[in-house]
């Protein structure tokens, strides 16, 4: 079922349960009230009506001591009929009426019920001929312990008082449901048309527009809540959509210019270069150098993807100081005319040993590619607390602050030139701050004046 339908239902069945109990706690009440009037109407007659079939009041009969219709008779204890009067056959002025169906011996209690001694017992029994209800005082006379005296007087009215409430309370509790049903679907109505609005857009976005945006009226409300947390889910899946279209666009450009270059090769070598050493030579080593190009390419894009599907990396004690120690040796091998200054303390971190090369790796990296020939750099390798800390620091032209918001981007390069001299394909900040992320570390950069310091802080060991 639809929410709205289980609104609805949830709704009805409770005011349901909550009008049927009202009406039978009125009727219970209403019954209850009537049934002890007639029973102190029949407490109020039992005098005379005993003193006139008892014999204390000879000049007068029963018809004259109870109300018309009023049936009296007296039995044994043994349940015999001793006499009757208006039980089957009226007081003279009385309607006739179907007698009362008592049952033959009436079970009274052991002890007295009234100031007089008498043993009372009201009940309610049907007529003979089901037609109506009797109400029925049933007592043993203190003087005459052998005889039962019943005095029944009809619930005609009383039932009639009954039946016309049990008919309001019917018509009243359909209407007010009826009610409630249309009253509870105009509500709901209202109160879902923010989710309609949701689903409208959540369809537009299904067929492929990121530009939808949910109208949120109110957050403090559960749907203005869910509306807004959708909002900023779309604006992050927009994000990271134009990002993964511009890393698709930059990945296809520096795929290109190596593909083009194997290809140019490969023509001349088709050309006729297999019968030219020196052109055949100039097609392998361009073919080479193109594809190892591609290679270290395609196996950075491959790291990024594993490190983004958070695959587990290598788990081993490094010492971070040994490695970088290494790292910086080869740095110099690579440049020696460039002054390298490494100061560092011990320090231990669990993590890939690999990865960790090559994030230093790529920092020195940067270095060469970004600052001029012979400037010199220094690397820091401290810890500080709990973390381990690699600082590099060059006197270069340093960074302007949209440089900064932007240097770990994938493909991003301060420098605009796609030259692989200049900068390479602008991927190897971002490996920096991918792996540091993997092993629950971070990566800043900043620039002061001139210069840039790249800071890594990883946990240690």
């Amino acid at each position: 079922m639809s929410l709205r339908t289980r609104l609805v239902l949830g709704v009805i069945a409770l005011a349901a349960v909550g009008l049927v109990a009202a009406d039978v706690a009125t009727y219970s009440e209403l019954r209850s009230f009537l049934l002890g009037r007639v029973d102190s109407t029949l407490n109020e007659v039992h005098p005379g009506v005993e003193d006139a079939v008892f014999g204390h009041g000879q000049d007068h009969g029963p018809e004259d001591a109870t109300v018309p219709n009023d049936c009296v008779e007296i039995r044994t204890v043994a349940g015999i009929v001793f006499r009757s009067w208006n039980c089957g056959r009226p007081f003279p002025g009385a309607q006739a009426a179907s007698p009362p169906n008592v049952p033959q011996a009436v079970s009274l209690p052991a002890r007295a019920n009234t100031a007089e001694g008498d043993h009372v017992r009201f009940l309610t029994v049907s007529s003979m001929n089901g037609s109506t209800r009797y109400r029925v005082r049933a007592s043993i006379e203190g003087d005459f312990p052998n005889y039962v005296l019943l005095i029944a007087a009809p619930l005609s009215s009383e039932d009639n008082t009954l039946h016309r409430l049990l008919l309001v309370e019917l018509l009243v509790t359909a209407a007010v449901l009826g009610a409630m049903v249309a009253l509870s679907l105009w509500i709901i109505r209202i109160g879902l048309r923010p989710l309609r609005e949701i689903e409208t857009t959540a369809a537009a976005i299904t067929a492929g527009d990121l530009s939808h945006r949910v109208e949120v009226d109110d957050e403090r409300t559960e749907v203005g809540r869910v509306g807004g947390a959708i909002n900023e889910m779309l604006e992050r899946i927009e994000a990271s959509d134009s990002r993964l279209r511009r890393f698709v666009a930059d990945a296809s450009h520096e795929l290109r210019t190596p593909l083009a270059a194997v290809r140019a090769y490969a023509e001349l070598f088709s050309r006729g270069a297999q019968s030219r050493p020196e052109d055949l030579a100039r097609s392998m080593t361009g073919i080479t150098r193109e594809t190892e190009r591609m290679s270290v390419l395609v196996e950075d894009l491959l790291l990024l993807a594993r490190l983004d599907e958070g695959r587990p990396l290598e788990r081993e004690r490094v010492e971070l100081d040994g490695l970088v120690h290494d790292a910086v040796d080869a740095a110099r091998a690579l440049d020696p005319q460039r002054p390298l200054e490494l100061a560092s303390e011990p320090v231990v971190v669990v993590g890939d040993r690999d990865r960790l090369r090559q994030i230093v790796d790529n920092l020195l990296s940067n270095v060469r590619s970004h600052t001029p020939a012979g400037t010199p750099a220094y690397v820091r390798v401290v810890r500080e607390g709990n973390r381990a800390v690699i600082e590099v620091e060059d006197n270069g032209p340093g960074l302007t602050s949209e440089e900064l918001d932007r240097i770990f981007e994938r493909f991003y390069r301060a420098d605009a030139s796609r030259s692989r001299a200049s900068g390479g394909v602008g991927l190897g900040l971002s490996i920096v701050a991918a792996v540091a992320r993997a092993h629950g570390g971070s990566v800043s950069a900043r620039s002061e004046g001139r210069g840039a310091i790249f800071r890594i802080e990883l946990p240690a060991a």
